[in-house]
């Protein structure tokens, strides 16, 4: 059986106010080839399919469109999760007719698909976090585990302990049920106060009792292990480190682990297959050091699996360049001019950028997205732009600059009375 694993689509991701979807339009067109290329039988996506968690109509459309493409009417196994960046209960609405096209969506913890016939595999068990499947003859169970925030987690520790509650009670009568309900009561406080990371192990650990020997036994979770490498345009979930993940609550009886968050691809353990897809583009300018892809994973029961790195395009690359003075920027936006880049300036100065010099760059190279002065020789940039310029002027550039147009009348009136009553305080 052959599956891909990717995560962090993000889509209707901007960078600076700048939208990325004609970038993730191709990202996408180009997946559901490879899809069909690498001849996949089971598509995972490890959540953040969004980047909000309340997605325009365009971002949704592009999903929809391309899941769609790739389930081809239930001849494929799609099977998604929701991420921290997803809204779970938007995400999965689509399940009535997501449902009919052979794809699984997920949003909570705890959450189940349901039992189908499909044209090219079945749903023949599906539990709370454990789906049961027959692809291409071979059996297959995925242990899932969407984004669980902390008043998530303890939901589904509540509900396993209440589980485990009422089989104590249908089992015991009199004086044996009220010690055993003590026992359990006792058992659920002293799980309540565990880490995070405890109880996400004790969750898989739940979980992996379904597993089988004779099976593909896989998990898909969105989670942040530690020792994983971040980057700038993740939202950070783990809150100071209290809601990292341990290495060791991994469910270590999964022949693959598919993770999502870290937008780096990266194996994170070398004790288990677990892995990070990282996002498909480039979502900061920290990330442009590294390559995007997606893991397509040949496994049978028993077996290792055999995972292949695979790339993909860079649509619009980002670039930071470094200048010594801002002639030299502007050589620098002529030569890239014919590029289609998203570009980030450094620029070495002993003087004030003018607007004009602003200008003349941004009509050479568009999509400049930051241009940072680094200051020579100059100990308080904030006095010396007010000494040559004045505060109305310094203004009306950077209005000017971010806007586009100047500003006029009322907007300038306005803000000179703030600064009049600031000189005065």
């Amino acid at each position: 059986m052959r599956f891909i694993h990717t995560s962090d689509w993000h889509l209707g991701k901007n960078l600076e106010g700048r939208s990325r979807i004609e970038e993730q339009r191709k990202f996408c067109k180009d997946f559901i080839e490879i899809v069909k290329e690498k001849q996949v039988d089971l598509v995972i996506i490890a959540g953040d399919v969004y980047d909000t968690h309340n997605p325009s109509a365009e971002a949704e459309k592009l999903f929809y469109d391309t899941i769609s493409k790739i389930a081809e009417n239930g001849e494929r196994c799609v099977f998604i999760i929701s991420g921290n960046h997803d809204n779970p209960d938007r995400l999965s609405a689509i399940t009535p007719l997501a449902q009919e096209q052979g794809i699984i969506v997920l949003g909570k913890p705890y959450s189940q698909a349901q039992t189908m016939d499909y044209k090219g595999y079945k749903i023949v068990d599906a539990k709370p976090g454990m789906t049961k499947l027959i692809i291409n003859g071979e059996k297959v169970n995925i242990a899932s585990l969407p984004y669980p925030s902390e008043k998530r987690l303890n939901e589904i520790i509540y509900t396993i302990s209440e589980d485990s509650k009422k089989s104590s009670e249908e089992e015991l009568v009199g004086t044996e049920l009220k010690e055993a309900a003590v026992t359990i009561e006792e058992s659920h406080d002293k799980k309540m106060q565990k880490t995070y990371s405890q109880k996400v192990g004790e969750i898989f650990k739940k979980l992996e009792e379904d597993f089988e020997e004779e099976a593909i036994n896989i998990a898909v979770s969105h989670i942040f292990v530690v020792g994983g490498e971040t980057s700038e345009s993740e939202r950070p979930i783990q809150l100071g480190g209290s809601l990292l993940v341990e290495k060791k609550d991994l469910p270590r009886k999964s022949d693959y682990i598919a993770l999502g968050h870290l937008h780096k691809p990266q194996r994170i353990s070398e004790y288990v297959n677990a892995y990070y897809s990282g996002s498909p583009l480039q979502y900061s300018k920290d990330e442009r050091n590294y390559a995007k892809g997606a893991y397509v994973v040949d496994i049978k029961a028993g077996e290792n699996p055999i995972v292949e790195k695979i790339y993909f395009n860079n649509y619009k690359p980002i670039e930071v360049f470094s200048a010594k003075g801002i002639d030299e920027a502007i050589k620098i936006c002529q030569e890239n001019k014919e590029r289609d880049i998203w570009s980030f300036f450094e620029i070495e100065t002993d003087k004030v950028i003018s607007a004009l010099e602003l200008k003349e760059m941004k009509d050479l190279l568009k999509d400049i997205i930051e241009i940072k002065p680094i200051l020579k020789n100059v100990k308080n940039y904030d006095s010396v732009v007010i000494k040559e310029k004045g505060m109305a002027e310094i203004f009306r550039d950077f209005y000017s600059f971010t806007r586009g147009v100047e500003p006029k009348g009322e907007l300038m009136d306005i803000f000179m009375e703030i600064v009049s009553e600031g000189g005065q305080d």
